[in-house]
């Protein structure tokens, strides 16, 4: 057996070099860190108001946020944010990560690291001047601080501003987030509900898009999915095709290779195939052909487009929706009511034609009318009843209209039809034209009123049938709910005098009555094309008024 004498020497010299090493190693990073304090005692860790004007000024990206940049160094006095006793703080780094991830949130990182952070902090590790030290942590510091603000308002506000554009519609409440103060959050100079520490989104909907687009990007790099084409009008389950391969491919996903595939359209498929339905808003029959093939081959980068402006959008909306409100995403046809982030009533909604687009904009609802009189809209009477009752005489009348002046006090006064010009009106015109409450009144038996310029609320409908309608963009603006009793109970609940039977009562009481809530409930009217669900289902559904295309022009230009 050999001898181990001769090697323990060795291990005891190895391992006392390691030590020694180690030892070296750490007096020097506290050597290091006390010549740091030393020059940061020498030189005060701060800037001043001309540096930073002149230096936001010289970049057009930075020279935007000008206004954010002196607010947020004359509330500190001018003190360096991104330094502590000369040394860089573990938020710096943390941040420089999140710009290298931009394009996980569809931005593009090179927008938003115009000085090369990595760069400058390299020359400063590299410098031994103290003098020269302190004006490059100025530089960083003013740097990281812009840069934060150019990346931030990106990510909280939104790259595009739909305000500044007359072709974006949306008109919703502001995002009016306070971005000096959430960059303070992340320094932990100050406390705040919101996750701004963690440079993380503010609303579940958007992080579940975010990991929505990650899928997406990653199913388009394995290939995407195949283009499905049929040698007949349509496939049905049941069906025996070369084209139920593509089809399992696309709705499964690839087949495992050397693995036979049916061509007959079997039950699992028919399920899988009337899923994809669901989530894109067509009718759930299984059969493959018009709309369905139509969907099924729009190509994934245009749905991976179609997910980032979604995401866009949800930066134009309020950091946080109240404990109570109402959301009505138009593309959808659907109205949610949420309490306490939870949906707690749902129904479908008919939205108005492309023509008589449904305005995107938020308000508040305030009152309920039972029994109500419709009051034609001045485009409406021009355009329509004004031509009709010229042809017939007797068109008002047969539809259960009037043609009334108001005379103050909420009175108003009956005027005969015949003396009227119904050839020359216009919007100058001086009379309205109601129709009386009852069956054949568009508006039903109660509408739902949030004051607005675009004169558009909520109402019940006598075209219950059009519900039924994957598609449905019928109204000339306003919004047909399906549900209005159980909307009105729900609005009511906390009005204990307005029991069901006293709500179906004024419905149909034979008498109009208005009914004011005792708290105001905030109306979001939105435009979301793509989002998850609670399940992880991502749902896109068609750009039925174009806004998509005018939005995308804007954030991909």
């Amino acid at each position: 057996m050999k001898s181990n004498k001769p090697f323990i020497p060795f291990l005891m010299l190895f391992l006392l070099t390691f030590v020694l090493v180690s030892s070296c190693a750490k007096s020097g990073d506290k050597q290091q860190k006390k010549v740091a304090l030393a020059a940061a005692k020498e030189f005060p860790q701060q800037t001043d108001s001309v540096y930073v004007v002149t230096f936001t000024k010289q970049d057009p990206d930075f020279k935007e946020h000008l206004g954010l940049m002196k607010l947020f160094y004359r509330e500190r006095q001018y003190r360096f944010a991104w330094f502590k006793d000369g040394e860089l703080v573990p938020q710096a780094f943390k941040f420089m990560e999140v710009l290298n991830k931009a394009h996980e949130e569809g931005l593009n990182p090179q927008d938003y690291d115009r000085k090369d952070l990595k760069k400058m902090i390299q020359t400063l590790e590299q410098s031994t001047n103290d003098s020269v030290r302190h004006k490059l942590q100025e530089e960083l510091d003013v740097t990281l601080t812009a840069s934060y603000f150019n990346y931030a308002s990106d990510f909280y506000r939104g790259t595009v501003n739909p305000r500044n554009l007359d072709n974006i519609e949306w008109e919703v409440k502001k995002n009016k987030i306070k971005l000096h103060k959430a960059l303070q959050t992340i320094l932990r100079e100050r406390e705040s509900r919101y996750p701004y520490y963690e440079f993380e989104a503010l609303h579940p909907d958007y992080k579940r898009l975010r990991e929505a687009l990650k899928q997406y990007r990653l199913a388009k790099q394995q290939g995407g999915w195949p283009k499905i084409e049929l040698a007949t009008k349509m496939l049905k389950p049941g069906d025996s095709a070369q084209a139920v391969l593509t089809l399992r491919h696309r709705i499964m996903g690839k087949p495992a290779p050397n693995v036979p595939q049916s061509m007959v359209y079997d039950p699992a498929l028919a399920a899988g195939v009337k899923n994809f339905q669901i989530r894109h808003g067509l009718k759930p029959d299984g059969v493959v052909g018009g709309e369905t093939l139509r969907v099924m081959n729009v190509p994934i980068e245009q749905r991976i487009d179609q997910i980032i402006i979604n995401m866009e959008r949800w930066r134009w909306v309020p950091k946080r929706f109240e404990d109570k409100y109402v959301l009505i995403n138009i593309p959808e046809y659907m109205l949610h009511v949420y309490e306490k982030g939870k949906e707690v009533l749902n129904m479908k909604v008919v939205v108005g034609k492309e023509m008589h687009a449904t305005p995107v904009f938020s308000d508040k609802l305030e009152y309920i009318v039972f029994y109500p009189y419709w009051n034609v809209t001045p485009q409406i009477l021009e355009e329509e009843i004004a031509p009709a009752q010229a042809n017939n005489p007797n068109y008002l009348a047969s539809n259960d209209m009037e043609l009334v002046k108001d005379i103050g006090n909420n009175k108003v006064e009956v005027v005969s039809p015949s003396s009227v010009d119904w050839y020359s009106v216009d919007k100058n015109f001086k009379y309205r034209v109601r129709q009386r409450p009852g069956s054949k009144n568009p508006l039903g038996y109660v509408k739902f009123i949030f004051p607005n310029e675009h004169n558009v609320y909520l109402h019940d409908t006598p075209s219950d049938h059009l519900f039924n309608q994957t598609e449905r963009g019928f109204s000339h603006g306003c919004i047909r709910i399906e549900k209005p009793f159980e909307f009105a109970q729900y609005l009511l609940k906390d009005q204990k005098q307005w029991t069901p039977s006293t709500i179906n009562a004024a419905m149909h009481g034979g008498q109009e009555k208005y009914v004011n809530l005792t708290a105001k409930v905030p109306v979001y009217i939105v435009y979301f094309t793509s989002w998850v669900d609670d399940k992880g289902a991502v749902h896109f559904r068609d750009d039925i008024y174009n806004h998509d295309r005018d939005l995308e022009m804007a954030y991909f230009r």
